[in-house]
């Protein structure tokens, strides 16, 4: 896939570079000074091994994304802390790119596997986790950042802990398809949150499901939903979160993500597939 005309995907190198990061942040998310990532640690984290690679349209930066080494599972694994790029340039796969540069140096550093943590509410960053880059998850955090300034925040910080293991045949099947997978027919019988016709969210419990495979529904938009309804949507985050956390302590892990074709994606799929016992 090739990126988008006049944008250069690069390695941040100037300090006015850095200082537009810490800006970039701010208009992203709405943080506040204190929950910005400052240039000196983007700096350090970046000479002590990090990346910290820029989406740029001419001089100005458009998008990042940065990350840090950590161990996870005892395993040296780059972290990728942030992603982000400017209203204005997104829905041109910018943050596939950047995923892609990303990959690309991490590999080079001798590093074969990225985590990352994302809110599973949010559908358009589950499709790319999932269906584009073949990332999985086994493990879910609880208001992982705890209180935040944000206004896109108010729903808590719930996050899905993913891996990309970069070079899995997995990985490189989602990397090389043309086109993404087709949405799967699941039944009721096998969900353990379905949204049901008032937007609503239907709960199961796991001892009501049988089999190796379950899923769990979540809003198409819950951005959207939050500013219609945020009631709802806090329910959403409730009942989600009690699901994700029965499926993942009984042994399963996300493996799939679908969004139905067309205008109205009303609703997103997750799909869990129970590990066997060798992993």
């Amino acid at each position: 896939m090739k990126r988008p005309k006049d944008i250069q995907i690069r390695e941040i190198e100037r300090s006015t570079e850095y200082r537009a990061v810490e800006e970039l942040q701010k208009e992203a998310w709405g943080f506040k000074d204190r929950d910005v990532v400052p240039l000196n640690q983007l700096l350090a984290a970046k000479e002590a091994g990090g990346i910290l690679i820029g989406a740029f349209e001419g001089s100005e930066l458009v998008g990042f994304v940065y990350g840090f080494l950590g161990l996870d599972r005892g395993y040296t694994v780059m972290h990728s802390h942030m992603l982000a790029v400017k209203q204005l340039y997104r829905g041109r796969e910018l943050g596939y790119q950047l995923k892609l540069a990303q990959r690309q140096r991490t590999l080079e550093l001798g590093i074969e596997e990225i985590s990352w943590t994302f809110d599973p509410l949010q559908s358009l960053n589950a499709y790319l986790n999932f269906q584009k880059l073949g990332v999985i998850a086994d493990r879910y955090k609880v208001d992982f950042y705890g209180p935040s300034a944000s206004s896109l925040h108010q729903l808590g910080t719930d996050r899905l802990w993913v891996n990309w293991k970069l070079e899995s045949q997995r990985a490189m099947r989602r990397l090389e398809q043309t086109e993404a997978s087709s949405t799967p027919k699941i039944g009721n019988d096998v969900s353990l949150v379905r949204c049901l016709e008032d937007g609503s969210p239907a709960r199961t419990s796991l001892v009501a499901v049988s089999g190796a495979v379950i899923a769990i529904e979540i809003p198409g938009d819950i951005g959207k939903l939050q500013n219609e309804d945020m009631e709802l949507a806090q329910q959403w985050r409730g009942v989600t979160r009690e699901a994700f956390l029965e499926a993942l302590q009984a042994g399963f892990r996300v493996e799939e993500f679908f969004r139905p074709k067309g205008k109205k994606q009303l609703r997103g799929t997750y799909v869990l597939v129970r590990k066997s016992e060798s992993e």
